[in-house]
């Protein structure tokens, strides 16, 4: 659930590069002034038939230091900071413009920014702000008070029993639907509550002390922190229990669970539900999707209880934790050493203005994405990026064409959901409009926590507005300046902002070989999320509908078990694996994503003939080697244990080389042979797509 005035970090892409025997004999031609690809970082003493990841990235492996306030570092990671830094540039060179309308968007940014960086009144009001909400949750005395107060506080700070939103419904990818779902954890994955591994046991206990630690922020003693604690993570416990696992959470078809009214209020009878809809501003309702029946059957369990201490304690504590960012420096700082330092590794925070623009760009992103675009975003670079995308399509359909496992009207199914792919690169043709959204600068009393309701309220309304409207098919799911990427089932649209268009996944200077390796790949992962474990239930029109044969379904399914043994074998640290399941989406868009990729270049250089040579590497060669280069990576350790939880893409490490052993043209290029490290036995690779 989306609970708008919490100041948290957004999930990142992670969605995030011869030879002895097979370096070609010809000389090379000579070093074009772009290659794209960074000869000083590659280790020449290793053989990439080896170990791929290593001579592609093992010179910047070794001299790399993960930053200090950074938890991971690698292809990705620069460019985000690449990126932030041309915006930081932008939004100061704004806040120095005179000629600025007040009331403009790009106004509303920069009030939003200096309130952020206002720590000398955020430290000064202290927990003040959250007085009058600490006081609504110690009032409640019965359940219905309780979701009384879960409905008035939903417009600007969920209270984490359960939740409502507006979104396309899955069926009906047209038509907005009202979700029910469920509520939020103070820990990220239902693993953390229930699972015994010696790792999650510890974050357990860390996890209280961290709870015990913050409470006593709000006034409470340690005594009574520490018991409030203990019933918090019982608490959440209980509801975790209840809730799908990271794998079946991916499963559309569990989590589409429409229902009357009438079934809903049998379901939850504690609930008055007609009173909570209304109260939120969704008037009468008829029909609804819940999420996950069972989760609330569970807060049917937890009201009948009538554990009303327990509850405030859980309320107090989800305000808390979610309003930590945008109260002061000291709360901030303390909520950083547990979700920061202990949860992922962190040594210390981002600088504050790191942080603060981060803020405006998850809040405010299109009002700065209008200035980022304008200076930075060259139309030649749209222009060619879209050629490459065709080429790709292109790839993608041919290879349906050829699938050996896939009868004629499957195919034919498939290739109607691809033609019917909408495409959209760089920015919005219409921009949101944030003239409705009230923020105040700091000279004009306005603060970050009231910024943030405002926020929080505007959101709500926004959201509100959606029902008995068609869904908007132009609306973003990201600002331009964000690096990444994704692909929309309900849409059945891929996305590409102008900030990934950009070395070193994209220079329209450079050769298309290194392109193809770099965006081309990224286009054909997004493109192949159409057709992964997920995507692959929705048709063409965006619907949850199955447009399978059974015999091909259960061809597909057994090749996804393949796909997900073979990453689930990955051990990134002693006793640490990654979950091939639950990662097996990400990798199906890599393994798909290679593949297309590399066809489409094959495509381009038919039509535009072969360069030879460049730095002594083959098109082919230059492309692999691209392709590790842009998931070239470094973790620290609890980060990288957070991630197999939490993250449905595979570490860098691994998809730098991973789906490369399930490419035919991989060992092509670099002669790879059974002897050699990088070997997979011909009958143990997947194809796919």
């Amino acid at each position: 659930m989306k609970k708008f005035i919490i100041n948290g970090s957004l999930g990142l892409f992670i969605l995030t590069t011869c030879l002895y025997s097979c370096k070609p004999k010809q000389e090379a031609v000579k070093q074009s002034a772009s290659t794209g690809i960074n000869l000083n970082f590659m280790d020449n003493s290793t053989n990439p038939a080896d170990n791929f990841n290593r001579y592609v990235n093992g010179t910047w492996l070794d001299k790399t230091e993960i930053p200090a306030d950074r938890t991971r570092w690698g292809s990705f990671d620069e460019l985000r900071k690449n990126t932030d830094d041309d915006v930081m540039i932008i939004l100061k060179e704004a806040i120095n413009d005179k000629t600025i309308d007040p009331n403009s968007d790009q106004a509303k940014a920069i009030y939003l920014y200096k309130t952020v960086l206002d720590t000398v009144t955020r430290n000064k009001q202290g927990i003040e702000p959250l007085k009058p909400y600490l006081a609504k949750i110690n009032s409640v005395q019965t359940a219905d008070q309780l979701v009384a107060l879960l409905a008035e506080m939903e417009p600007e700070m969920g209270l984490g029993f359960f939740g409502s939103y507006i979104g396309a419904d899955a069926k009906n990818s047209n038509k907005n639907v009202i979700y029910v779902g469920t509520g939020s954890l103070g820990l990220p994955d239902r693993d953390y509550y229930v699972s015994d591994a010696p790792d999650n046991k510890e974050k357990r206990e860390k996890y209280i002390a961290h709870v015990t630690r913050m409470l006593q922020f709000i006034g409470e003693s340690e005594a009574t922190a520490s018991d409030n604690a203990k019933k918090i993570l019982a608490l959440e416990t209980k509801m975790s229990t209840a809730t799908f696992d990271r794998v079946e959470r991916r499963d559309r078809r569990k989590t589409y669970n429409p229902m009357s009214f009438s079934d809903l209020q049998k379901l939850v009878p504690s609930v008055k539900w007609e009173s909570y809809f209304q109260s939120v501003g969704m008037g009468k309702v008829d029909s609804l999707v819940v999420s996950q029946p069972k989760y609330l059957q569970t807060i049917e369990t937890i009201l009948k209880d009538n554990q009303v201490e327990d509850w405030k304690a859980y309320m107090r504590w989800t305000v808390l934790r979610g309003s930590a960012g945008i109260l002061s420096t000291t709360i901030e700082n303390a909520n950083f050493d547990f979700y920061g330092k202990t949860l992922t590794g962190a040594v210390k925070q981002r600088p504050a203005e790191e942080r603060a623009l981060a803020t405006v760009n998850g809040r405010l992103g299109e009002a700065l994405g209008k200035l980022y675009v304008a200076k930075k975003f060259p139309p030649e670079a749209k222009a060619k990026a879209q050629l490459m995308i065709a080429n790709v399509m292109q790839a993608f359909d041919n290879r349906i064409n050829n699938l050996p496992w896939m009868t004629k009207a499957t195919k034919e199914n498939a290739k109607i959901k691809l033609n019917k792919f909408r495409v959209k690169i760089g920015y919005p043709d219409k921009w949101k409009d944030y003239s409705a959204l009230e923020v105040k600068s700091p000279e004009q009393g306005g603060t970050y926590f009231d910024n943030s309701r405002m926020y929080a309220r505007w959101s709500h309304k926004k959201n509100i507005e959606k029902i008995g409207k068609p869904v908007d098919k132009e609306e973003w799911g990201m600002s331009p300046q964000t690096v990444n990427a994704y692909f929309s089932p309900t849409n059945n649209e891929i996305v590409f902002p102008a900030a990934i268009l950009q070395p070193p996944f994209y220079d329209y200077k450079a050769d298309e070989a290194v392109n193809y390796g770099g965006i081309g790949a990224v286009i054909g992962h997004e493109i192949s999320h159409g057709f992964d474990d997920s995507g692959s239930r929705y048709n063409a029109d965006g619907n949850l509908v199955n447009w399978w044969s059974d015999e091909d379904l259960k061809q597909f399914t057994g090749l996804g078990s393949a796909l997900a043994d073979q990453y689930s074998a990955l051990e990134p640290l002693p006793g640490i694996f990654v979950d091939g399941k639950f990662t097996l989406g990400e990798n199906i868009g890599d393994l798909g994503g290679v593949n297309a990729a590399f066809d489409g270049l094959q495509i381009y250089l038919k039509a535009n003939g072969n360069p030879g040579l460049i730095d002594g590497f083959t098109p082919e060669q230059r492309f692999f080697i691209s392709w590790a280069t842009i998931w070239r990576s470094k973790m620290r350790d609890e980060a990288i244990k957070n991630q197999v939880k939490t993250d449905p893409h595979s570490p860098g490490m691994y998809r730098a080389y991973v789906p490369l052993q399930n490419v035919e043209a991989f060992y092509k290029a670099f002669n790879i042979q059974p002897n050699n490290g990088m070997y997979v036995a011909p009958d143990k690779r997947v194809k796919i797509w």
